[in-house]
């Protein structure tokens, strides 16, 4: 069977995938709860007998008892809601896998953490398993409402959706990032505001690269840079032009930037939120509240508007379905 073949059925190998899935992830984090290495399991704490690496096994051991169930109960409604579950918990372990594509970014940065390899390979196998439990899910809910198990509807046509939905989307995802990007902007120019510790904000010769201190230099931030490209992500998600670029790039960048954001953005806001009302108080003293609070927060905005946009791109230029 070639890869393309085995993708165009999914339908009829997710649940199982999911179930196998879960049965060796859970295997794995029981061998490191009780030997050594850790296999990367050890969020928590290095070494072995982690509350996190005994946590995993007794999750995704359960993980695995739901998706038997799903393969033997197909007509029962909870088991695809909970199934959902699954796929958030895997996406809480591999959540920094989700950002390494920036950790690999050297030339933007210095004097990084070496990287953890054998955490970083978990991390991906755990995305990866929320992939499948993701279509054991909708497998699993089509199957039980009767609906084509491929594309969800009883019959469609390629295009059928409303463009508005899209276009406000890609519009509040613009417009979330907005904040971030004056004020880096603002930074690079010499301006500063919601900074009052000496040197130039954002770029720290520590930890800024050398490529990064020239551009910084010449009154441009990688980082907002960067922010402006999330812009035009987008907008082409949203807008007719981006319907002549490449589907698969946009809708890989798109839900890889919503999983990945959206969490990130929402754990700033709080982080900022908590500091502004004096609850924590950590090493951010040379940086205003409201700094963190709205203009990183403002990723999770970002990431919750491009899940939508991305949603709506995915429908509105799958082909017609040919088994409906």
């Amino acid at each position: 069977m070639t890869p393309k073949t085995l993708l165009a059925t999914w339908p009829s190998w997710a649940g199982r995938t999911a179930f196998v899935w879960s049965l060796l992830y859970a295997t794995g984090a029981a061998l490191a709860a009780l030997t050594s290495p850790s296999f990367g399991y050890a969020l928590l704490a290095k070494g072995t007998g982690t509350g996190a690496e005994a946590g995993a096994a007794v999750l995704y051991g359960a993980a695995a008892v739901l998706a038997y169930a799903l393969l033997r109960r197909p007509g029962v409604r909870w088991l695809s809601s909970a199934a959902w579950a699954v796929v958030a918990l895997c996406l809480t372990s591999g959540f920094p896998a989700l950002l390494s594509p920036v950790r690999l970014l050297f030339f933007l940065s210095r004097n990084q953490e070496p990287v953890d390899w054998a955490a970083l390979a978990n991390q991906f196998l755990a995305v990866l398993g929320a992939v499948l439990w993701g279509c054991a899910a909708l497998a699993h809910r089509r199957r039980r409402l009767g609906t084509c198990p491929y594309c969800g509807g009883r019959g469609h046509r390629a295009g059928d959706t409303d463009a508005r939905p899209a276009t406000r989307a890609g519009l509040l995802a613009v417009a979330a990032l907005v904040p971030y990007t004056v004020l880096k902007t603002l930074w690079a120019l010499g301006v500063t505001p919601g900074y009052t510790g000496t040197g130039r904000p954002g770029a720290d010769p520590e930890y800024t690269s050398d490529l990064g201190i020239r551009l910084y230099d010449h009154r441009v931030d990688v980082t907002a840079v960067l922010a402006l490209l999330g812009m035009a992500l987008a907008l082409a998600l949203t807008r007719p032009w981006g319907r002549r670029l490449p589907r698969l790039p946009l809708l890989a960048l798109g839900w890889t930037g919503a999983g990945a954001l959206a969490p990130f953005g929402a754990f700033l806001a709080v982080f900022g939120v908590l500091t502004w009302w004096g609850v924590i108080s950590v090493g951010l003293a040379d940086h205003a509240p409201w700094v963190v609070a709205v203009a990183y927060g403002g990723f999770c905005g970002y990431g919750l508007a491009l899940a939508r946009a991305t949603r709506v791109y995915q429908r509105a230029t799958r082909r017609t379905c040919g088994r409906c």
